[in-house]
């Protein structure tokens, strides 16, 4: 077997539960919804079972990818982003780069805001920077809490514990860049003549 391909096949299980973990799944309702059991799903994502198309094909289906995006293939060249929507929670997830690690860039949609529910503060290792595309962004980071309108930007640690949703009667739209290793947005300048 060509290292290569054997390289890429170690990387599938890892890749299988991290998009499973991002769309907030269980591997019980994973196993509902494709027919796959709960021990076989845990095996493929440990690496312990190596993936067959039988598997992969009912997982792809399942998550709404390309099989190519299911096993994290490497790019053939072609240079598009292929923006498949994530949504988990009423918010739309849009991811923007394609790479595994380092700074991930999404694209979020927010749905209005819902007056019966107090905001759940969470806090995870990482950094991330926003920007306000359209609507009203609010943001409740440690003690303080901020409305940002279109323009308008801000970046934290995410270990302060944090939330941020519509702030009114209208959806918000908003870049993110998220580096889980607590990377920060860095401005590049030229020297001074």
């Amino acid at each position: 077997m060509d290292a290569d391909f054997g390289g890429a096949l170690d990387q599938v299980g890892a890749h299988l539960r991290a998009l499973r973990l991002q769309r907030e799944i269980t591997l019980a309702e994973l196993s509902a919804v494709t027919g796959i059991s709960v021990s076989t799903l845990s095996r493929l994502e440990s690496g312990s079972r190596r993936p067959a198309l039988e598997l992969l094909l009912p997982l792809a289906r399942a998550y709404g990818v390309t099989l190519d995006e299911l096993v994290g293939a490497p790019a053939t060249g072609d240079p598009h982003i292929h923006l498949r929507p994530i949504t988990s929670h009423g918010m739309t997830m849009i991811p923007l780069t394609r790479r595994a690690g380092g700074i991930q860039a999404y694209k979020l949609v927010f749905p209005p805001a819902k007056t019966e529910r107090e905001p759940v503060l969470q806090t995870h290792e990482g950094y991330e920077w926003m920007y306000v595309l359209n609507g009203k962004l609010r943001v409740l980071l440690g003690a303080h809490d901020v409305v940002l309108s279109p323009g308008e930007a801000a970046e934290f640690d995410t270990r302060v514990p944090h939330w941020f949703g519509a702030a009114g009667a209208e959806p918000v739209e908003i870049l993110s860049l998220f580096g889980k290793q607590g990377e920060r947005a860095h401005l590049r300048t030229r020297p001074a003549d």
